[in-house]
């Protein structure tokens, strides 16, 4: 029976909608009675008037939050319904099943009024074409999307209070267990606290997270994770296995809340991303809380390392691991003209290139430097602060590998312990188990014959990779070198002793960073800051391409033509010249090249002999260069059409010394001149 003046007999000929929700899984399936009610609103539309053929119950979404319609197919439909005019009604238990979300739910207004369709819920019927229904559900809307924000936050509340005093049973990582009484304790497995030890310790010999896969990998070890029920499982490690571990706080035994905050790209998008954030933006940070593998110093140092491994160039300035490439300053070399981190590039040489401003807005690149210079000043450098270190390296090194050895050795043993005792138990369980159940017998003998297999194949490998090793033995010369490294690393290091990151990491042992800026054309101005702020600046010399690029340009001329006025050679000029503090442009030392002199020398007119220098010149012929400067060409130019036969002449041995010479006409000028144009193919002088 029509119970509303709204209704009118056009609604009665399209679909009275019946739309369920519950908000969670868990909702649907405990909270029965709020389902029961949102079912029986096909009573009521039945009593409005519709016929039962002519309702549609819509419950695609049950399960669903209803603060997003982004992933609700079943509202989707609806919107997609009235929008054809095929509904008159729609009929939820309280508006907000329909939405909890303004974004959402006024654009429904908007096209039900607009197709004269209502909407009603327990407490009437509403037409979104009047003001004043549009008004009633707007604020019904809002309410609904107020007091999902009120129950969030008065929940959240809640969870951080309870977090503040450390007391919320977050989700433990392998390696703990929580007790009946709440508390924390370590799991009682050796094997578990012994491998998740080694992971760190390993970390903290290798420095990066992967060489710890690789090491645990190339020793067959496996490392302890949970499942989805909570059970211990052992896998071999991954990347991000070990990461997960190295960054979790709980192994220093502290207790964290809200290590990561979860945004919206949009406001109605149900799509979250969640993202981490640095130690000093968590919520809540309680130490000494767990029982700890690690203490907390030894915690914020491998953080640190994590950091500083991460080599973004954009965004931060971490240095990256040391990598095989040539030049050694890769990851701690900065631009000293706008301050940013340098990159590497080794085509055409091994540079160092401060790419930022290109990156940023295309604009061209501060610096380009070459690296091999920069690094052979910067080494001695290395190796006179070094020299002042009195560092035993060898039995350092000798110590660490034993023990390295032995933690391995372990590991394996609790391996081989676990896999017996899996042995035992799977025997156990066969030897109980009634021999007429074959079903179950055949299960369990197969159980058992799998665990012997996984055995007998641990105990080969660790036979075959662990015999009894020797401790390892250095030659006599390396192991005085490493007794005393800090002055005699210099002897090994070009030898290949040492690998390009084992340098790498020598340099980064002492130096914090360089900062390189060209301060002229043929010069740089280098500054190597140390750990414990110290500074060391110097200059270093660069080859440039001419003469006039040198800054002592000018000075080096006028020595140069005063000592060749005063007859003096050109050997002797250079060596003098080097006294001073000369180079020629070719070099980064204190190097004066026989060449420069002379050609400084040539270049101002003075000659040792008549003849030197003087182009040559046979009457009626014209040479190469003659002809290049005719054609308005380069030499090389002319050179290269006659070595490919496209200018066809020979050398004239009778008039030179076997030159090319053309005939001084006009015709041989205008014949070329057309070659050079493209009117003419393959002039002959034969």
């Amino acid at each position: 029976m029509n119970t509303s003046e709204l209704i009118t007999a056009q609604h009665f000929t399209r679909e009275a909608i019946i739309y369920i929700r519950q908000s969670t899984p868990h909702q649907a399936l405990s909270n029965q009675e709020s389902l029961e009610l949102q079912y029986a609103l096909k009573q009521r539309a039945i009593d409005l008037g519709w016929k039962a053929d002519n309702i549609v119950v819509i419950d695609n979404d049950l399960g669903l939050t209803g603060a997003s319609a982004e992933k609700r197919e079943g509202y989707k439909e609806i919107l997609a319904k009235v929008t054809l005019s095929k509904v008159g009604i729609i009929l939820s238990y309280d508006v907000t099943r329909l939405s909890r979300n303004c974004s959402d739910w006024y654009p429904l207004l908007d096209i039900c009024g607009y197709k004269q369709c209502l909407i009603a819920d327990r407490d009437g019927v509403y037409d979104p074409g009047t003001i004043n229904g549009r008004l009633l559900l707007g604020l019904k809307g809002q309410l609904a999307e107020m007091e999902l924000s009120t129950i969030r936050a008065r929940l959240n509340a809640g969870l951080v209070n309870k977090a503040t005093r450390g007391d919320l049973a977050l989700s433990l990582p392998v390696g703990f267990v929580r007790n009946i009484d709440d508390s924390v304790s370590k799991d009682p497995n050796l094997e578990v606290q012994q491998h998740i030890k080694l992971v760190f310790d390993t970390f903290l010999e290798k420095r990066t997270a992967a060489q710890v896969v690789r090491y645990f990998n190339n020793n067959q070890l496996t490392i302890p994770r949970y499942d989805n029920f909570k059970e211990v499982h052992w896998k071999k490690p991954t990347f991000d296995a070990i990461i997960s571990m190295l960054k979790n706080p709980a192994y220093a035994g502290a207790f964290a809340y809200g290590r990561s905050c979860t945004t919206r790209h949009k406001l109605s998008s149900a799509n979250e991303t969640t993202k981490r954030l640095p130690m000093k933006e968590w919520k809540v940070l309680i130490k000494d809380k767990y029982p700890a593998y690690i203490d907390w110093e030894t915690f914020t140092k491998i953080q640190i390392i994590l950091k500083d491994n991460h080599a973004d160039y954009r965004r931060c300035r971490t240095r990256g691991i040391a990598r095989p490439g040539a030049a050694l300053l890769h990851g701690i070399i900065y631009c000293g003209k706008c301050g940013h981190k340098m990159i590497v590039q080794y085509k055409g040489g091994n540079h160092y290139k401060c790419s930022y401003q290109h990156q940023r807005d295309l604009s061209p690149s501060c610096q380009f430097l070459p690296a091999d210079i920069i690094d052979n000043e910067v080494v001695p450098k290395f190796f006179a602060a070094l020299s002042q270190i009195e560092l035993d390296a060898y039995t350092k090194a000798i110590n660490s590998q034993l023990q390295s050895e032995q933690e391995i050795n372990k590991a394996h043993l609790q391996q081989l312990e676990r896999l017996r005792y899996q042995v035992r138990l799977a025997e156990r369980q066969f030897n109980q188990v009634d021999p007429d159940n074959r079903l179950v017998a055949a299960e369990l003998e197969r159980r058992w014959e799998q665990a012997l297999n996984e055995l007998k194949q641990a105990e080969i490998t660790f036979e075959r990779q662990y015999p009894s090793k020797p401790t390892p033995q250095l030659s006599e010369e390396l192991k005085i070198i490493f007794l005393d490294v800090g002055k005699k690393l210099p002897e090994i290091w070009h030898k290949s002793v040492l690998s390009r990151q084992q340098r790498k990491s020598f340099i980064r042992c002492l130096i914090d960073k360089v900062i390189a800026h060209r301060i002229s054309r043929d010069c740089l101005q280098i500054r190597i800051v140390w750990h414990g702020r110290e500074t060391t600046t110097f200059h270093v010399p660069i080859p440039v391409s001419s003469f006039r690029a040198l800054t002592t340009a000018t000075e080096m001329e006028q020595s140069i033509i005063k000592l060749s006025k005063e007859g003096k050679t050109d050997i002797e000029i250079a060596k003098y010249l080097e006294t001073q503090g000369y180079r020629s442009p070719s070099q980064s030392k204190n190097i004066v090249l026989e060449n420069t002199v002379k050609n400084i020398r040539l270049k101002n007119n003075i000659m040792r002999k008549k003849e030197q220098s003087h182009p040559i010149k046979v009457p009626g012929y014209l040479t190469i260069s003659q002809i290049a400067k005719i054609l308005e060409v380069s030499r090389q130019w002319l050179c290269d059409r006659i070595r490919r036969g496209k200018i066809k002449i020979q050398k004239d041995y009778s008039k030179t010394r076997g030159k090319y010479l053309f005939e001084d006409t006009p015709e041989t000028v205008r014949t070329l001149m057309d070659f050079k144009n493209g009117k003419l193919n393959n002039p002959n002088f034969l």
